[in-house]
């Protein structure tokens, strides 16, 4: 029993699985990225990216598939490898924020026009629609920006108004309407 489990983690050497490790988080990261890439329409940058993730698949999967039954702990290296792949992925596509966001806030009707204002001078396009809250008279302001700045439109609104209602969208698709050029999407 005991010789069953030193062989387990010990068939192979330390750099082989290091290898697996390594290879297998950057192969999936990269999957991760070129699937939002594709669905966020980046599609010559995903191709390009899908290039060189199946490289990688094909070298990782076939060193951990042909030596499974001689060294079990590949296959564990391998699944450990894919989970953090899919975690970094993920938060580097949110650290570099692609694609575009519509940030709808419902506010109080005396602090809107201070608010759309100040976003207006940041060059941001606001539209305003009035409402009604249950208790008063709101606005709700529609802003279009890049994701990447989206955290700084947050924190204006709450500066303006610690009681705002914000709801966040990815946009796929806008057609028409006004958007300043600071928020304008790159040529995909």
């Amino acid at each position: 029993m005991l010789e069953m489990v030193v062989t387990f983690f010990t068939a192979a050497s330390v750099g082989e699985l290091l290898l697996i490790f390594v290879s297998k988080v950057i192969e999936v990261t990269m999957g991760t990225l070129r699937g939002i890439l594709i669905n966020k329409g980046y599609r010559r940058q995903g191709s390009i990216l899908a290039f060189f993730e199946i490289i990688l698949w094909v070298f990782v999967a076939s060193r951990v598939i042909n030596g499974i039954a001689d060294a079990p702990i590949k296959g564990i290296v391998y699944s450990i490898g894919f989970a953090l792949g899919v975690n970094l992925g993920s938060r580097i596509e949110n650290y570099i924020a692609l694609g575009n966001v519509l940030i709808q806030t419902i506010v109080s009707k005396e602090n809107s026009g201070i608010m759309a204002s100040e976003l207006r001078a940041k060059g941001y396009a606001v539209t305003t629609v009035e409402a009604k809250g249950r208790d008063s008279d709101k606005t709700v302001l529609m802003i279009f920006a890049k994701r990447k700045g989206k955290e700084d439109i947050i924190k204006e609104i709450h500066r303006t108004d610690g009681t705002a209602m914000i709801i966040t969208n990815d946009v796929s698709t806008l057609h028409g309407g006004y958007i300043s050029p600071a928020t304008k999407s790159p040529a995909k």
